[in-house]
């Protein structure tokens, strides 16, 4: 192996590694990461849950914005700026928010219950709170996920499968290892909510810092010096990708999911309760299920190598079709487990085809625009699932219709994965 080439593996390795770091990064701006905080934040500042929940909803659903203008910023000034600055950012508002006051300015929004057939209804929200979780929600979920998944989608290559894979079982990782140092902080320092968010803004901004002097604009793993260049690798525009069936069939399909997994995460408790399972089952499904997600990430970026990422999204998006259509008649805890462990491996699944496949079908030039435009969709979907759910639970009295519901669209889902075909590297040759 050339030193050339032992460099650009390295350099590729350090682009996967700081990617998924970022990926975790996003914490803050998750409603998992906003959930470490909710109730001691309510507490704090005497709010109640109805008007925490017009907050966030509206706040996820404008943060979602963030992720047009992210894109076009990555492909004209690139990954490293954006990363830097985007974290420094982050890392401001949540050191930011720590310090918040309840204060006395406040606006009017409409409460999520006007969805779910209530008529109007509106709260009274904190105005210094929601602009700070808008802006935890639109660069952290929207704009630093965008450019997490631009940067390892221009550091792998145009066969990323395996790097993806790692990429995925990395975030993984990093989620856990971060959601039990905040456990810790809570449980064995007895630390307080803001002593939590200041420290998770600081260490943001340190990252951003030691990003600003380490990383670098990523090359392609698999090309030569002369080939490395973006504007000799064949690439869609947006509004190209966006006229082709392929872009939406994987984008709605993967924000499907997500849709679905948001509604299951935070309903899930009280869906098995429906079923009849205790608190502890729900635990240890919990606990499980990321398990079997990070043997599925590596497993499918394998099996990506091998395997049009349409058939591994047709079997994804099958996996899932049949645990929801089977929950409704669960009844024994080897049934409830099962049904866990195939939902964290379509899980795996789908996460590894979204971050391989729009590097691997649009090519590398405006990837920054076309993943901003799919993780538009994902956020979207995420702030509309548990409203899906719920109102499904009101319409029916029982969660089982509703879930059985997301199971036949799962499946139509599946079968347009299977049909529909993606651009190649021949075609994006024919039409650049």
């Amino acid at each position: 192996m050339s030193a050339v080439s032992t460099t650009r593996r390295t350099a590729t390795a350090a682009a996967i590694g700081t990617a998924a770091a970022a990926m975790v990064a996003t914490l803050p701006g998750r409603t998992h990461g906003l959930g470490l905080i909710t109730e001691p934040l309510l507490a704090d500042l005497e709010l109640g849950r109805v008007t925490y929940a017009a907050l966030n909803f509206w706040a996820t659903l404008l943060g979602a914005l963030f992720c047009l203008p992210i894109g076009w910023a990555i492909d004209r000034l690139g990954v490293r700026y954006m990363l830097v600055s985007v974290l420094l950012s982050l890392g401001a508002v949540v050191v930011w928010m720590a310090g918040l006051t309840a204060g006395t300015s406040t606006i009017g929004l409409l409460t999520p219950t006007l969805f779910l057939g209530n008529g109007r209804e509106t709260a009274s929200v904190p105005l210094e709170l929601f602009i700070l979780v808008l802006l935890t929600r639109g660069l952290g979920q929207s704009a630093l996920s965008v450019v997490s998944l631009t940067l390892v989608g221009k550091a792998v290559g145009d066969r990323p499968g395996k790097a993806i894979g790692v990429y995925s079982f990395l975030v993984a990782l990093g989620f856990m290892a971060a959601f039990t140092g905040v456990k810790a902080a809570f449980e064995q320092f007895h630390a307080d909510w803001r002593s939590v968010w200041s420290g998770i803004g600081w260490v943001l901004i340190g990252f951003g810092l030691l990003a600003l002097l380490l990383v670098r604009e990523p090359l392609p793993l698999s090309s030569s010096p002369a080939e490395a260049s973006q504007e000799s690798t064949p690439s869609w525009t947006l509004g190209a990708a966006l006229l082709s069936p392929g872009f939406w069939v994987f984008g709605l399909a993967t924000s499907f999911y997500g849709l679905v997994a948001a509604g299951l995460s935070l309903f899930n408790q009280s869906l098995l309760a429906e079923r009849g399972f205790e608190r502890n089952v729900f635990l240890t499904i919990t606990a499980i299920t990321p398990l079997v997600g990070l043997a599925a990430n590596l497993f499918t970026g394998w099996l990506a190598l091998r395997i049009r990422l349409g058939v591994l999204l047709a079997a994804a998006l099958l996996i899932q079709a049949v645990a929801l259509a089977a929950f409704p008649a669960i009844a024994t805890l080897t049934e409830v487990y099962a049904y866990a462990a195939a939902m964290g491996v379509a899980g795996g699944m789908l996460t590894v085809v979204f971050f391989t496949v729009w590097r691997q079908a649009y090519g590398p030039a405006h990837l920054g625009q076309i993943q901003g435009a799919a993780q538009f969709l994902t956020v979207l979907a995420s702030a509309a699932g548990p409203l899906v759910l719920a109102a499904g639970h009101r319409e029916y009295g029982s969660y089982a219709p509703i879930v059985q519901n997301c199971a036949v669209v799962a499946a139509a889902f599946a079968v347009a994965a299977w049909l529909v075909p993606l651009p190649t590297a021949r075609t994006r040759e024919s039409t650049s």
